[in-house]
């Protein structure tokens, strides 16, 4: 089951990787629909940089194996709120992004699960329990 788990949080930070990458492509190339250069209080491109360090540094980590591993992955899930958060479905482009907004949250909704289940699984000393 850990492995496992390990494998899901991977994949849900991987979907997020891919989707912050082509945002990123779309912005530089103008392709649209490309989200806006600046949101306040900061310019786009470089949160996005942000993010995908942060879930970069989750993945080199393992997002499941240590408390660092952890804590990288929930900035990488929060950090792609921003751009894939339910405020998105407020936004005038909704009609046109809505397919990476519905992923990315689902990519991060199954990241918080893991993380959840990881943590759930750990004796009170801090060794994980046998599940299953």
């Amino acid at each position: 089951m850990k492995h496992e788990l390990n494998n899901y949080a991977i994949s849900a930070l991987s979907t997020l990787i891919i989707l912050q990458i082509v945002m990123l492509l779309s912005l530089y190339s103008r392709t649209f629909p490309h989200p806006p250069e600046t949101v306040a209080p900061f310019a786009i491109a470089p949160f996005l940089a942000v993010s995908l360090s942060f879930a970069a540094v989750a993945l080199i980590l393992g997002p499941t194996r240590n408390q660092p591993g952890r804590s990288f992955a929930i900035l990488a899930g929060l950090s792609a709120l921003v751009s894939f958060g339910p405020q998105k479905f407020f936004d005038a482009q909704i009609g046109f992004v809505w397919p990476a907004v519905v992923i990315g949250q689902i990519a991060v909704i199954s990241l918080v699960a893991t993380l959840w289940l990881t943590h759930k699984t750990r004796d009170g000393t801090g060794h994980r329990q046998q599940v299953g």
